[in-house]
């Protein structure tokens, strides 16, 4: 009897392409093949890549680049490449990075077996000999809805990624999500609903819901029998639940129903990822994010004032084209008079296929960095001193890991996992999966440090 195919996979960019990589893993895990994370003991090796910024194709060209290199010396007998940047530039990577053994788009994950096993299909050079030719499966149709139901988590058991639709209709002028993941489509409730029970069956305590823009959930050509405020009150019900994270609101369609059913839900995290770009009403009509700065303090408002002990988390872009000092330093003051519970900020990536790429008045690459600096050191300030008031205060958190020197990374409800801080905790005994009541004793930089109080819930059973 042969031995399975060793098999290592590599997953870049966002959650939302974690999903697809859980996916694929568990496809080729019932497949039969040999899981492995490590490359060099691997037959293939399969990259999953981001291409929505200019940054982020740099880091996935590196990377095939090295497993390349892994397959020239012997060590790796076939190289897989997918996600979006294959299907944002697929013959442009085949051109610049010879070598690779299949190509799989983002509505082709379900090819990820037929891709790892190749076909053996050869074409013919210049000289008339045959090579090897990469295979193909890349479609620009987009599926009405992509199931993720088994799948191999690369999370945490204890939480894990609930993505509720795919694609954008919003059109922001910078982004190249549309033209990548194409129209938004929304899986049924009782499809999310079914994947939920799912992931909580194998031990999740905590769910994120995700999308490109998950406060459009059931606005759009997608008519279910009620939106997200209705998707949260249906995943509250659940039982063996305890957190659900709310990510990817887009403003604009923030309806106070939604807010209300924040403000109820229990087991909804009083957390909102509220993604702003920018506040003054000149770029924000430039970035057609179909909102102004009124409504948008509006809509902060409103949220700080019906949900007691809300955490809002934003980011922002600086350096947009067109973005003058005036612009900047309303920004600037925006960010230091609503004070962030949490704030990211991305330099503006000239992408030339889209709206904003075509637009003159560029930014010099210096400024457009001074400018991040600038933002995320205001942020700075405010997210020390909102973490110097925790101190001596009392909460809940979920505990992700263990650290040295007696310590567990946690997170309490204003904290999202690879994005926000984290609360450091003073025990030997807590273990991941774990729920504990701390007391919060001090911060380190952004965060926090405390100290057990009680355990709240068992951990997750193995």
């Amino acid at each position: 009897m042969s031995e399975p195919i060793r098999v290592a996979f590599v997953s870049l960019g966002c959650v939302k392409n974690l999903v697809d990589s859980e996916k694929m893993l568990g496809q080729l895990a019932e497949a039969g093949c040999a899981l492995t994370s490590d490359e060099s003991d691997a037959d293939v090796v399969v990259v999953n890549t981001c291409g929505f910024l200019q940054s982020a194709r740099a880091e996935a060209d590196q990377v095939v680049r090295e497993i390349l290199e892994h397959k020239d010396a012997g060590r790796v007998l076939r190289v897989v490449v997918a996600g979006c940047l294959i299907q944002r530039d697929r013959q442009a990577i085949l051109d610049r990075l010879p070598g690779i053994d299949a190509i799989v788009g983002v509505n082709n994950r379900d090819d990820i077996v037929r891709a790892v096993l190749g076909s053996g299909r050869c074409d013919a050079d210049s000289t008339g000999r045959a090579r090897p030719s990469a295979d193909v499966f890349l479609s620009d149709y987009h599926p009405f809805v992509q199931i993720d139901t088994a799948r191999l988590r690369l999370t945490p058991r204890h939480y894990a990624y609930l993505r509720i639709s795919e694609g954008c209709d919003q059109k922001c002028t910078f982004c190249t999500i549309p033209a990548i993941r194409g129209r938004m489509h929304c899986k049924p409730p009782q499809i999310v609903l079914a994947e939920a029970r799912e992931l909580i069956g194998d031990g999740v305590t905590e769910l994120h819901v995700i999308g490109q823009d998950t406060t459009s959930y059931g606005l759009g050509e997608d008519r279910f029998e009620f939106g997200l405020a209705g998707l949260l009150r249906a995943l509250n019900q659940l039982d063996d639940i305890r957190w659900i994270r709310l990510m990817y609101a887009y403003p604009s369609v923030f309806t106070d129903d939604l807010i209300d059913a924040i403000a109820e839900c229990e087991r909804v995290c009083k957390y909102v990822d509220l993604p702003l770009q920018h506040i003054t009403d000149r770029m924000l009509k430039a970035m057609h994010r179909r909102i102004t700065r009124t409504e948008t303090e509006r809509l902060l408002e409103r949220l700080r004032a019906r949900i007691p002990d809300l955490t809002v988390r934003t980011t922002l872009m600086a350096g947009f084209p067109g973005e003058t000092d005036k612009d900047f330093a309303e920004l600037l003051a925006f960010i230091r008079d609503f004070r962030f519970d949490a704030l990211g900020v991305f330099p503006y990536s000239h992408e030339p296929e889209t709206p904003a790429g075509r637009m003159e008045h560029r930014l010099p690459d210096h400024v457009i960095r001074q400018r991040v600096d600038e933002l995320m050191k205001a942020q700075q300030e405010v997210a020390f001193a909102l973490a110097d008031e925790r101190i001596g205060q009392k909460f809940e958190v979920l505990v992700d890991e263990r650290t040295e020197n007696d310590l567990v990374a946690a997170r309490h409800q204003g904290q999202a996992p690879t994005v926000d801080s984290v609360t450091y905790v003073r025990t030997a005994h807590a273990v991941p999966g774990q729920y504990l009541k701390v007391r919060c004793v001090g911060r380190d930089g952004y965060d926090l440090v405390a100290e057990p109080e009680s355990a709240v819930l068992p951990v997750v059973p193995t």
